[in-house]
């Protein structure tokens, strides 16, 4: 709770910032343009107040840094654990991209690190519970009444780890988004995202950074564990979100 009112306190203070500076002809981003509407006052029960946007941009701040920087910390700690896959995902980042600069098209020639990528969201699970929604109207759902304003909790996992739908759900298995020709496949029972009208906004933005950054590290790293560290086992944290508590690593510098 500190956290969150670190970061609201923050935020004020740029709003203010912001508001300073406004020009409705010449709006930096969000911040203004809600601003701009927030000026407006047309409707007295106008969703454009201050609470609203401290919770928007909250919700993008964490929404969208704390889930790919721990995804990416899943990935580099499977590396450690499974060197095997490592080292494909190193041969095929040296064949692809070379020393180049790692670019989102690339990523349509290298279906076995996009499938790496895939398996690390799937197996990190790292929002089992989905965030919570709530019925609009009266409903029936497989045999359940469900009145207009349940609260619902979607549990992404029982997908995720879902037997019908992966070969090996317990297991880090690359394997599960790739077809006999090693051709990556899409799968409809992927949905780290959520599903629906309510899914994540950032999807397709978290996708191309966990391709970046993901393939820049690994072009220049090999990453291992730490000196004195024998067994290098990640546990799941507790919290609204899945962050991997892994033993030290080491990141060694590529040589080519």
């Amino acid at each position: 709770m500190q956290n969150i009112e670190d970061i609201h306190n923050f935020l004020k203070t740029e709003f203010v910032e912001h508001l300073k500076g406004l020009d409705r002809d010449d709006q930096r981003g969000l911040i203004d343009a809600f601003l701009v509407k927030q000026e407006e006052k047309l409707d007295p029960n106008t969703y454009f107040h201050e609470m609203n946007l401290l919770s928007t941009v909250t919700s993008l701040f964490m929404a969208g840094t704390e889930t790919t920087s721990s995804t990416i910390r899943w990935a580099l700690s499977y590396m450690i654990q499974y060197p095997d896959i490592q080292k494909r995902v190193h041969e095929e980042i040296d064949r692809v991209i070379g020393m180049s600069q790692p670019r989102i098209d690339h990523r349509k020639n290298m279906p076995y690190t996009n499938a790496v990528i895939h398996e690390t969201q799937r197996f990190a699970n790292i929002v089992p519970l989905n965030l919570p929604r709530e019925t609009t109207s009266d409903l029936t759902f497989q045999g359940y009444h469900l009145p207009k304003g349940t609260y619902i909790v979607p549990l992404l996992e029982s997908v995720l780890y879902d037997k019908t739908q992966f070969e090996r759900p317990e297991l880090f298995y690359p394997e599960h988004f790739l077809d006999a020709q090693g051709a990556f496949v899409k799968k409809a029972a992927f949905i780290p995202f959520s599903a629906g009208r309510r899914s994540c906004p950032g999807e397709t933005l978290a996708k191309m950074e966990l391709f970046l950054f993901f393939t820049s590290l690994m072009q220049k790293f090999t990453f291992h564990a730490a000196p004195g560290v024998k067994n290098f086992n990640v546990k799941p944290s507790v919290g609204l979100t899945i962050a991997p508590v892994a033993p030290k690593m080491c990141c060694v510098l590529r040589s080519y």
